[in-house]
C-alpha cells in the first residue's frame, strides 16, 4: 500500500455491520470478506474522505506502530477488490 495514495471502498461493495466488525460483499466478483474489528470498518468507510492513506490513519487514530499490520490487511482488501485507488 502506498501511504501517499488515496483509496476508497469499491463502488460495487456493500458493508453489513456485525458485532465483530462487518461483512464486505462485492456484487461484481461475489467475494465475501470479514472486517474483523470496528476500527478497520471505520477506516475502510472513511478512506474516500481523505487525500491519502496516511491521512486516513491519522483521522482514525491508528498508532504508527500498527500501520504495517493495517497496511497488510488493506492490501488484502485491495487484492479482493473491496477497496480500490481513488480517482484524482
Amino acid at each position: 500500500m502506498d501511504s501517499h495514495a488515496a483509496y476508497r471502498l469499491h463502488p460495487q461493495v456493500a458493508l453489513r455491520p456485525e458485532p465483530f466488525g462487518a461483512l464486505a460483499y462485492h456484487y461484481g466478483n461475489r467475494k465475501l470478506v470479514f472486517l474483523k474489528t470496528p476500527t478497520m470498518v471505520a477506516l475502510v468507510r472513511s478512506l474516500a474522505d481523505h487525500g491519502s492513506l496516511a491521512e486516513a490513519f491519522k483521522a482514525a487514530a491508528i498508532p504508527p506502530s500498527k500501520h504495517a499490520s493495517y497496511e497488510r490487511a488493506l492490501a488484502d482488501l485491495e487484492a479482493s477488490e473491496i477497496i480500490c485507488a481513488a480517482a484524482r
